[in-house]
């Protein structure tokens, strides 16, 4: 999963990205309101945790103007504003959580595994395609009654596959929701990771479930 933290204090920011990426997140990270908007353009991202008092654009125009534009990403707002009229208006614009500094990180990570569930309304966490079977909660992954030991990096690349089941994903999208902006190995990279895969996930099944579309991407689907 992609998040991405806007905080302008840079200790803080350090620090947040640093433990979600300990987390398993890939993240990206800015320092003012406008430069959140260079990074949606670019990128999916499965939540946003927003500084309200940034330079630039404050937290609350940020939101506003994302969800003008349509935006839905999930937004968790840090804020050192205790005054019970801002979450209200922080929530009225389409907040989805509002979290008061200072704060723990423990309860900052888990109200965004409790935004991004609900915004993906899956309560079972739990994704399938013919007889694998991935828990994105417990980071499970089955073929049958096989359990199968995956790499953080393997098993990222799969969630991102499994999530989008039956539509083929291009190499620089799989990338994009696998690396943060700092990555500079190359979509070839995916290529390999791909490989690793197939051999823990297709060798020894009847059925092939990782495909590849040539000149397009690979795609995840039960198909012999």
């Amino acid at each position: 999963m992609r998040i991405l933290v806007a905080e302008d204090e840079r200790a803080l920011n350090r620090i947040l990205v640093k433990q979600f990426t300990k987390l398993g997140y890939s993240v990206d990270s800015c320092f003012d309101g406008e430069s959140v908007f260079d990074f949606i353009q670019g990128a999916d991202y499965d939540a946003i945790v927003l500084d309200v008092m940034m330079p630039k654009k404050d937290g609350f125009t940020v939101l506003k103007e994302m969800r003008q534009m349509k935006n839905s990403t999930p937004v968790i707002f840090l804020t050192a504003k205790t005054e019970i009229s801002d979450r209200v208006f922080g929530h009225d614009l389409g907040a989805n959580d509002y979290l008061i500094k200072p704060f723990s990180f423990e309860e900052l990570a888990a109200r965004v595994r409790m935004i991004t569930r609900d915004s993906k309304d899956n309560s079972t966490n739990i994704f399938t395609v013919g007889d694998l079977t991935v828990d994105v909660k417990s980071r499970e992954v089955k073929r049958g009654s096989v359990k199968i030991d995956l790499s953080a990096r393997e098993y990222s690349i799969l969630e991102a596959l499994i999530r989008n089941a039956g539509t083929v994903m291009t190499r620089e999208k799989i990338e994009n929701s696998v690396w943060n902006y700092d990555y500079e190995g190359g979509t070839n990279v995916i290529d390999v990771y791909i490989r690793y895969l197939r051999k823990k996930i297709d060798d020894g099944f009847e059925t092939k479930l990782i495909h590849t579309v040539r000149g397009a991407g690979y795609i995840l689907k039960a198909e012999e």
